[in-house]
């Protein structure tokens, strides 16, 4: 059975200052259309103007995180003798994987992934592109695009070698071998692996806990941590000296020294 047509495939709630974003075509593993692509856009637009939102937690809906793209969503098949038009997936790729790629690097919040079940393809890559990956025991990472003549899009073939190194990259890229969540921790591809029943819980402390602290700060960490990737060491010392006269300038840290020599719990704003 398919998807209803009031069923929404972006589901959003916000609970405290914590956006929770869920990916919801169940039947399909959360397959991305066009359709849902759109509806996501709205969505973290949504989130972006909402200024008492300090973190974002994305996660899917049903026994899987998702799928990748819905490859019926991209009919090649033969038709009346004669082949569709090829499909540009430089043009999909484009127009909706990477803007969502950059744009969960540039989020203004903090980014928590909840991996329910399994993440294929674009999907494992859209996880990885999130600050914090949480996943459940069942969950596994594949990286399924060279079983159909692909090479890993959406980010998949900057992050992978820099959080496993080259020779795991290569071998998760080319033999699109299943890689359980245990594993994806121990290999340091994920921070944590719980069990699927509290999986929501745990992440929920996660994107809490990032919730309470000085917002500004949190982007400049960020920031400077994804930077580092290629930049030198004078580059970056000099990016460290840039974003610690920011912090330093907020009222947020002046109320955390505050807070600290008061031996009390500090209070936030964001500025």
């Amino acid at each position: 059975m398919g998807q209803s047509p009031n069923q929404p495939t972006i589901l959003y709630e916000k609970c405290g200052g914590v956006a929770i974003v869920t990916l919801n075509r169940p039947d399909k593993l959360n397959a991305f259309t066009d359709e849902m692509h759109k509806a996501l856009v709205l969505t973290l637009n949504i989130i972006d103007k909402d200024d008492s939102l300090r973190c974002l937690l994305l996660t899917g809906s049903g026994r899987g995180f998702c799928a990748g793209q819905d490859l019926g969503d991209r009919n090649t098949r033969p038709k009346n003798g004669k082949s569709v038009e090829k499909t540009d997936l430089g043009e999909t790729v484009g127009k909706y994987y990477n803007p969502l790629i950059k744009r969960l690097h540039k989020s203004k919040i903090p980014t928590v992934c909840a991996v329910n079940g399994v993440a294929a393809g674009a999907g494992a890559n859209i996880a990885l592109a999130c600050d914090i990956v949480i996943a459940a025991e069942r969950a596994k990472f594949v990286e399924v695009f060279a079983n159909i003549g692909l090479l890993p899009d959406s980010g998949g073939t900057y992050h992978l070698p820099r959080h496993i190194g080259l020779a795991r990259a290569l071998g998760l890229s080319l033999l699109a071998t299943p890689l359980k969540a245990e594993k994806a921790k121990d290999w340091g591809l994920i921070w944590e692996v719980c069990a699927g029943d509290v999986l929501m819980d745990e992440a929920m402390k996660l994107a809490q806990n990032l919730a309470t602290k000085p917002p500004v700060g949190l982007a400049l960490n960020r920031a400077a941590l994804r930077a580092s990737l290629g930049n030198s060491l004078n580059q970056q010392l000099e990016l460290e000296r840039l974003s610690m006269q920011k912090c330093g300038f907020t009222d947020d840290y002046a109320e955390a020294v505050s807070a600290f020599m008061e031996k009390r719990t500090p209070k936030f704003t964001g500025q």
